[in-house]
């Protein structure tokens, strides 16, 4: 019988862009698909599994480890909604250290206690995005994922940003061998948006894997501590968190994107009117 093979993915996006939103919408959809996952925050904030977790906040691994002086995988592991196992890599005090290396230390002892269960389908990191530091961009230098999705939206620093993370990936392909699965669009209702993500999707190489479109439901589910899959699992908002789950379940298109400069980059923006 052939061993089943366990896909590691990061999310990466800009800081409030929704990514941890959809990351936790993604892997409460997938659960419900029968996946069987494990979700680690790579975000110094450590809100990346707070609605899987109803709410609570998890101890992360870096708070554990200076607390107590050493770690065990009962004090920084949960099962969350749809039985995801969450963790939070944590972050440096404030003004000490450096938050991505952090994650590198973080994934390393999550690895050592054993949370890489043999059961699992998928591992996810939830991955802050603006700076593409040495630390936070671990999981694809050092080959811990197979494969890599940008959330972003049509605003320019948005889109900077995502075009930073093709750079970081195309550098580091030969070494690491991640590659880019995809682009997410969490909508911000920009003029021509949907059009101009398929555009600059296409422009790097690869694809828009779902259009997510802006919608209170969100910010409701947010409020009782829940993802839209757990709070409100027959809306529409829910079936576009499936179709996200659906399209990357089955997705076979992985390419190494080609960025463009930034300069393109601001001739793209005013070719769709977003620049002026």
């Amino acid at each position: 019988m052939e061993d089943k093979l366990m896909r590691q993915v990061a999310i990466y996006g800009k800081g409030g862009i929704g990514k941890s939103t959809t990351t936790q919408n993604l892997t409460a959809a997938l659960s419900a698909m029968g996946k069987r996952i494990l979700q680690i925050g790579c975000d110094p904030k450590a809100d990346s599994t707070r609605m899987l977790m109803g709410g609570k906040r998890q101890p992360t691994v870096l708070d554990t480890l200076r607390e107590e002086g050493e770690v065990s995988l009962e004090d920084v592991l949960a099962d969350g909604f749809g039985g995801i196992l969450c963790a939070e890599s944590g972050g440096p005090e404030p003004g000490v250290g450096c938050a991505g290396r952090g994650i590198i230390t973080s994934i390393g002892l999550l690895e050592n206690l054993g949370a890489y269960k043999d059961d699992l389908d998928y591992v996810f990191y939830d991955v802050l995005g603006d700076v593409v530091c040495g630390g936070f961009a671990m999981p694809i230098r050092e080959g811990k994922t197979q494969e890599i999705y940008i959330v972003t939206s049509g605003e320019m620093m948005a889109l900077y940003a995502a075009n930073n993370i093709c750079k970081v990936i195309r550098k580091f392909t030969e070494t690491g061998g991640t590659k880019l699965g995809g682009i997410i669009c969490n909508s911000r209702n920009v003029d021509r948006e949907l059009d101009l993500l398929i555009t600059f999707s296409e422009r790097i190489g690869s694809q828009l894997i779902q259009f997510i479109p802006r919608d209170n439901i969100v910010q409701r589910a947010e409020i009782r501590k829940q993802t839209v899959i757990q709070y409100a699992p027959d809306s529409a908002q829910a079936e576009v968190y499936r179709s996200l789950a659906r399209n990357i379940d089955s997705n076979e298109k992985f390419v190494v994107p080609d960025p463009i400069t930034y300069d393109e980059l601001e001739d793209f923006m005013i070719e769709f009117g977003v620049l002026e």
